[in-house]
């Protein structure tokens, strides 16, 4: 499926679902707010008054969809999933790998402290596994656990991404993928 058909989709399911009385929404994503006009059927970044990228549009339209379909999403449990617990993700595993964790080792690997200078952009706290970790807040509801193991005279270092149990009833697991990877592009 193309963006264009994900976002004409999208939009489908969100104007099936939204309220009629409400036609502009603010929704904050990594640091950023969001406009998204119901109406007019756009989404501008407002720290710059342009179009959401196609990508982060189809996350924020599935995110206002479940959110107009669930009236109210579920808060983050505190339990820890890994990527292959979620559906599909045993056999994607490999390619998220790639995207996300090894890029994130690649960048963080000889200087694993590093990685709690994101928490000054991005919205998050500390975490308190591993080595170095840290839990990114994507949206309010989504928690992210990014943890850096430091390297030894035996093993590199690693990392790994965790999920708060509660995003797979918030997005899908291609959903999950895409919001991870603008995580760790905006590391």
């Amino acid at each position: 499926m193309s963006y264009q058909q994900a976002i004409e989709k999208a939009w489908g399911a969100i104007s099936a679902t939204a309220d009629d009385g409400n036609k502009q929404v603010k929704v904050k994503l990594l640091g950023d707010t969001y406009t998204v006009d119901l109406k007019a059927k756009t989404i501008l970044s407002d720290s710059c008054n342009v179009p959401a990228k196609e990508y982060v549009s189809i996350i924020l339209l599935h995110y206002l969809a479940k959110k107009a379909n669930l009236k109210e999403l579920p808060r983050p449990t505190g339990e820890w999933i890994d990527f292959k617990e979620l559906a599909g993700g045993e056999g994607y595993y490999p390619a998220f790998k790639k995207r996300t964790i090894d890029r994130i080792v690649k960048k963080y690997g000889a200087d694993p402290d590093a990685l709690k200078t994101v928490l000054r952009r991005m919205p998050g706290k500390p975490g308190d596994k591993d080595d170095v970790s840290v839990v990114i807040r994507p949206f309010e509801e989504t928690a992210i656990l990014i943890t850096m193991s430091k390297a030894d005279e035996e093993f590199g270092p690693d990392a790994a991404i965790l999920f708060d149990k509660n995003i797979s009833a918030i997005f899908c697991t291609e959903d999950i993928v895409v919001l991870t990877e603008m995580v760790v592009h905006l590391l």
